[in-house]
């Protein structure tokens, strides 16, 4: 038994990692594999091989709770208050009074169509309200709105996340202690009691925390761990206080660092974006797992209208009520109505509560979790297959993708992004150097704080427009990282980076990408340009004064980095380029003064 139990555990791993790998391969969100994955393994097999409720018996509830704790901290870290304020009232409206329009609808559906009762109802609305950028950014990369639908619901995904599984808890809390009594004051005082202990132990956990990364309490190697101790142990003693309220607490305890000046925790957040990859891989798998066919079934036809309702009833009316008086297009705020994933939360979320139901012997407890993975397949499947040829139909999706990811802010990144964003192209810059960053954004460019190859990275680094990468890192094995990271993403002929001086590297990155500007432009080279006052300047070639007049003219002066047809499609130079410049097309080189020419 216990060989098979390891068994079965391998194999979540595998199929896990496989899931993840086929989602960033096909650009599609991974939940759909580890939902494959997790049938496969459970209801496909009898539950022979993988039966959660048997194999981890009352450990599965604890382990779903653990779990669900760590990816709500985790995204909770994200919630920064400073990054509010530039956000589009639309949004902020989508999070409160379009999120509370939704929760009516999709309670009423559930009412009316399955049956549910009124206090199932309402917490089936209140887990389905959430949507999450777990599934949210690989469907933007594969349907490319503008950028203004593409913000939009970005931050809904973001911001939504923690507050739908924060109502869930609530109104799962006040099931709870009503079903006990049904005294007004007693129900009031259980569901206080929970919003105090939950909120006061997210803020001490979180001040704790804080003051020990803060003052360097620990060493390097073990912050990683303590934060992860902490967590799981203020989740702990908040549900030890007031049942269920430690979802609150983690998320709360998540909210106060994130907002906490002068609080470095990326080596914790990168840290936990890996652990949550794994959890949601490993939970969403035994979860579906738990899927039975036959309550499937037994839903039948009122699941498919509950999720028809969802789709073309709560999305739009969310949408309408919170569009009220913004500026958007009809055609925008059509495919805003379109676009609203489920993701693992609410899988997560539907799981944990629907256990605890059962076991209280609510009626149809046991359809809470079918009912939302119906949707969750439903929501996925039907807006990644159409809402691409939507966009295009209303005209509201981005022309082919032909800006600029740079990677390095520094000066030769800077200099590259401020030429092409002169040129009209979408630029966006990365560096883990906040200093360099900051001088990137002094020269308005849009610029991303991190590593672009992380967990981060994925679910927040907008892409939308872009379709080049161009790596000027001063360290070769960032340009390389990047290389293999994106060469799926935008193909191997959209990736350039500058060449090493050492000649192993070099063949190294000529697997991944192209040399940019030629192989013995390395970055030192373009620092020293730099430095000795070059600058980055455009010729426009004539019948007269053609390329090789050009390159005679300014002979080893001159560096020519981008070639510029008439018709504004742009070609970056390199040892491979076959493009011949001829009369009306631009040069853009960076050029030294006469008088400091170098070769």
């Amino acid at each position: 038994m216990s060989e098979h139990i390891v068994l079965v555990l391998a194999s979540i791993l595998g199929l896990g990692l496989l899931s993840q790998m086929l989602a960033w391969w096909l650009k599609l969100p991974a939940i759909l594999f580890l939902l494959l994955s997790g049938i496969l393994l459970g209801p496909m097999t009898g539950n022979g091989w993988l039966d959660p409720d048997g194999q981890f018996g009352q450990l599965l509830f604890p382990l779903a709770s653990l779990s669900v704790a760590v990816i709500l901290f985790e995204g909770s870290l994200t919630l920064n208050f400073h990054q509010l304020h530039g956000i589009q009232r639309v949004v902020l409206n989508m999070v409160s009074v379009g999120l509370l329009s939704t929760w009516v609808t999709i309670t009423l559906l559930a009412h009316f169509l399955v049956g549910f009762s009124w206090s199932l109802s309402w917490l089936f609305g209140a887990i389905m309200v959430v949507t999450g950028p777990t599934v949210i950014v690989p469907m933007l990369r594969t349907i490319r709105p503008n950028n203004r639908i593409s913000q939009i619901l970005r931050w809904e995904g973001i911001l939504i996340d923690p507050i739908g599984a924060l109502l869930a808890v609530l109104v799962f809390e006040y099931i709870i202690a009503s079903s006990g009594e049904n005294q007004l004051a007693h129900v009031l005082l259980m569901f206080g009691r929970t919003i105090l202990t939950g909120v006061v132990a997210g803020v001490i956990g979180g001040w704790v925390l804080g003051v020990i990364l803060q003052k360097h309490l620990v060493p390097e190697y073990l912050r990683n761990l303590v934060a992860l101790t902490l967590v799981i142990g203020v989740f702990v003693a908040s549900n030890t206080l007031s049942e269920e309220s430690g979802l609150l607490a983690v998320t709360i305890m998540g909210i106060w660092l994130a907002n906490t000046k002068g609080l470095d925790f990326e080596d914790i957040l990168s840290f936990k974006e890996e652990l949550t990859i794994l959890l949601v891989s490993a939970l969403f798998i035994i979860l579906a797992a738990r899927i039975n066919f036959d309550q499937v079934a037994q839903l039948g036809m009122a699941g498919v209208m509950v999720f028809l309702g969802v789709q073309f009833i709560a999305r739009p009316l969310k949408i309408f009520l919170s569009t009220l008086g913004s500026d958007l297009k009809w055609q925008e705020k059509a495919l805003l109505g379109w676009v609203a994933p489920r993701g693992i939360v609410a899988a997560a979320v539907s799981a944990i509560f629907a256990l605890k139901l059962e076991a209280s012997g609510m009626p149809n407890a046991n359809l809470l979790v079918p009912l939302t993975f119906m949707l969750i397949i439903g929501t996925v499947i039907f807006q990644s297959a159409t809402a691409r040829p939507l966009a295009n139909f209303l005209k509201v999706s981005e022309p082919e993708p032909h800006g600029f990811l740079i990677v390095g802010a520094n000066p030769v990144g800077r200099a590259l992004g401020i030429a092409l964003k002169g040129e009209g192209f979408r630029i966006l810059i990365s560096d883990t150097s906040w200093e360099k960053v900051r001088d990137a954004r002094m020269d308005g460019l849009d610029t991303y704080y991190g590593d672009v190859t992380s967990e981060h990275a994925d679910r927040h680094l907008d892409l939308v427009g872009l379709g080049r990468l161009i790596a000027v890192s001063a360290r070769d094995a960032t340009n390389q990282l990047a290389g293999v990271r994106f060469r799926r993403e935008f193909g191997k002929q959209n990736i350039f980076s500058l060449c090493p001086t050492k000649s192993k590297a070099r063949n190294e990155t000529l697997r991944i990408a192209q040399c940019l500007f030629g192989n013995q432009y390395h970055y030192s080279l373009l620092m020293q340009w730099l430095g000795n006052g070059a600058v980055i300047h455009k010729t426009r070639l004539t019948e007269t004064f053609g390329y090789e007049d050009y390159l005679r003219q300014h002979g080893d002066k001159a560096i020519p980095l981008f070639a510029k047809s008439p018709k504004g499609r742009l070609y970056i130079m390199t040892e491979k380029n076959n493009s011949k410049p001829v009369a009306g097309w631009e040069i853009i080189a960076l050029v030294m003064p006469v008088e400091e020419a170098t070769a």
